[in-house]
């Protein structure tokens, strides 16, 4: 199993990013995918989660609205477009597939500041 994550990155304020990660090693649409934020001296967070159907998917109260989290099975490959970013925001972004167990990618920065 692979998970590697890209699309991070330096933003101003009100900014926007797309973040991409791209599964490997399992059947990508049979799982439920997620991001997790981790600021510095924080713990890790769930941001987002999208489930195998790609119907459901839960936020983080503190992203609702501003990000999507969305997934292309045909691409093994899940996105979060993060829109109106906020300074914090800024965090290492993980890329987490639930199951047993679970795997984490590598993380991506996104900092955001003018």
């Amino acid at each position: 199993v692979q998970l590697v994550e890209s699309g991070g990155g330096l933003v101003q304020p009100g900014g926007s990013l797309r973040l991409s990660c791209a599964a490997s090693g399992f059947t990508f649409s049979s799982y439920a995918m997620s991001w997790y934020r981790q600021a510095p001296g924080k713990e890790r967070e769930l941001v987002a989660a999208i489930y195998s159907n790609a119907g459901s998917t839960n936020y983080a109260s503190s992203v609702k609205g501003r990000f999507t989290i969305s997934r292309d099975n045909a691409r093994n490959t899940v996105y979060l477009q993060m829109n109106n970013l906020k300074p914090e925001d800024t965090a290492v972004y993980y890329c987490k597939r639930f199951g047993n167990p679970n795997y984490w990618g590598q993380g991506t920065q996104v900092t955001i500041s003018s």
